[in-house]
């Protein structure tokens, strides 16, 4: 079966997103909305079991105040504020792609590789990142962009993976995906995708046993790579 497809993560993966991305936006918005919650850098790597911003404060309020001091209208409210802030980081060009990111996009299209991202972060976060980092028009090389609420179920839950299989028309034995995260890994594999992790400072402890490989950076990994460590795969 031919590698058509390499299909990518987002928060952690493609860039480190979260600790001075994600979590600072949520601590403008609290301040923005007079609410007395602040998330620091550990405190955070706590909430990113949970996939999807609306989710995490759900559950921070829930299991970690006790209280639920937003109804589901003040949650969207506030999660809509801390997208705002977020996009102007990533319009300031402070956010990075991780290293090695923008070689494997480029050798992934020499090899006729298509590209796609499967993420719980909003459509718009993706698109802003991929601009900012990539250039203007950069979402246009990927086939498809699956974000946000397109489905029910967040991760761990396959739904995202089996979305992205769908749109790309694509069995799951023809894709590889990249994640950074057990629950990620998790997702991906119940949809049947074989799996290479690349760590980040909050995974890097996470159990893995279903990749097909972990790595720490990407710099030690391109195309070759990929197919030697996806064996059924060949092109």
């Amino acid at each position: 079966m031919n590698l058509k497809c390499i299909i990518f993560d987002i928060d952690g993966t493609m860039a480190n997103t979260e600790r001075d991305g994600h979590r600072v936006a949520f601590n403008l918005a609290f301040n923005d909305k007079n609410i007395n919650w602040h998330w620091d850098k550990n405190l955070y790597g706590e909430l990113l079991k949970i996939a999807g911003g609306k989710e995490r404060i759900e559950y921070y309020q829930e299991y970690f105040i006790g209280n639920n001091t937003l109804n589901e209208r003040q949650i969207i409210e506030l999660h809509a504020t801390k997208t705002k802030h977020y996009l102007k980081l990533l319009q300031s060009g402070k956010i990075k792609l991780r290293n090695g990111i923008k070689r494997i996009v480029n050798q992934a299209q020499k090899n006729g590789i298509r590209l796609a991202i499967a993420t719980t972060t909003t459509a718009i976060n993706v698109t802003t990142l991929l601009n900012s980092t990539l250039g203007n028009g950069a979402e246009k090389v990927f086939d498809v962009i699956a974000a946000g609420d397109v489905v029910v179920n967040k991760k761990p839950a396959p739904d995202i993976y089996k979305y992205t299989l769908t749109c790309l028309g694509l069995k799951a034995e023809e894709c590889v995906a990249f994640e950074d995260s057990s629950i990620g890994l998790t997702s991906a594999v119940a949809a049947g995708i074989k799996t290479i992790v690349v760590t980040n400072l909050y995974t890097k402890r996470q159990e893995f046993s279903n990749a097909e490989a972990v790595y720490t950076n990407f710099c030690d990994i391109n195309t070759m790579t990929i197919k030697q460590l996806i064996g059924a795969y060949h092109v």
